[in-house]
């Protein structure tokens, strides 16, 4: 039976990554809805869901016949390289080397693009749908891969699922009710706590899978949460000002 410890990091890993990745879908299909219709824009991106959902259909069960070592060891291995990716671009984005990403900017260009393109269309406006369908399809991969390496670990995919799930309703909810991208979501930050938690997720895992009997159990997590904080932390404060003179 997992923790309470376990059971909130892993609804609030899924949550904040997933709110993430369906930010940045929202941002292109509200600029293919406004520049170029809402059906194009709402079918495309149905057409990837049910896509998702095949998807989701096919790995769910598999994940009942691979042993769980072995799919600790991989998943904790992929989750620690994936965390650490975002982590890095965090960090990057933090000292000022990588611009913040601006969903208003993002949500200015795609229209511009998707409105110049547009031309004289006759019947479905099959770019504009495909424009919808590609970002829906990408970032919900993504959180597909997120759900399955937080969830599987532990054997809690329905937990990590309904976190994603929660994350996705919100974000379109809001979306829905203003027609504008989500541009003061402190992206970079839940990045970097995403980057934070999945780091931590997979250096527990992947010890796991090898036999390391971490102190304390589940609770270990909360340990290296703190340790990939304090690193992540030290380095913005060591290279912001160095980055600083460089500008």
């Amino acid at each position: 039976m997992p923790n309470l410890t376990t059971i909130i990091s892993v609804a609030g890993a899924s949550f904040a990554a997933s709110f993430v990745e369906a930010v940045e879908a929202l941002t292109v299909v509200l600029a293919v809805g406004l520049a170029r219709g809402w059906r194009p824009a709402l079918t495309g991106a149905a057409a990837a869901l049910v896509a998702l959902a095949l998807i989701v259909a096919i790995l769910g069960p598999l994940m009942s016949v691979v042993p769980i070592r072995g799919l600790q060891f991989v998943v904790g291995v992929l989750l620690l390289m994936f965390g650490l990716r975002w982590l890095r671009k965090a960090i990057l984005r933090a000292i000022g080397i990588v611009a913040l990403h601006d969903e208003d900017a993002a949500f200015a260009r795609e229209t511009r693009e998707l409105t110049e393109g547009r031309g004289v269309a006759h019947g479905f406006d099959w770019v504009g749908g495909a424009t919808a369908f590609k970002i829906v399809l990408m970032e919900g991969i993504e959180v597909v891969f997120i759900v399955i390496a937080v969830g599987a670990g532990r054997g809690l995919l329905g937990l990590a699922s309904a976190g994603a799930l929660a994350a996705c309703v919100v974000v379109a909810a809001v979306g829905a009710a203003v027609h504008r991208p989500l541009a003061r979501v402190p992206e970079n930050a839940l990045k970097f706590a995403v980057g934070v938690m999945l780091s931590a997720f997979g250096l527990f895992w992947t010890g796991e899978s090898l036999g390391v009997g971490w102190p304390g159990g589940d609770a270990a997590i909360l340990a290296f949460i703190a340790l990939f904080l304090a690193v992540a932390f030290g380095l913005v404060a060591l290279l912001k000002p160095k980055a600083a003179a460089l500008a």
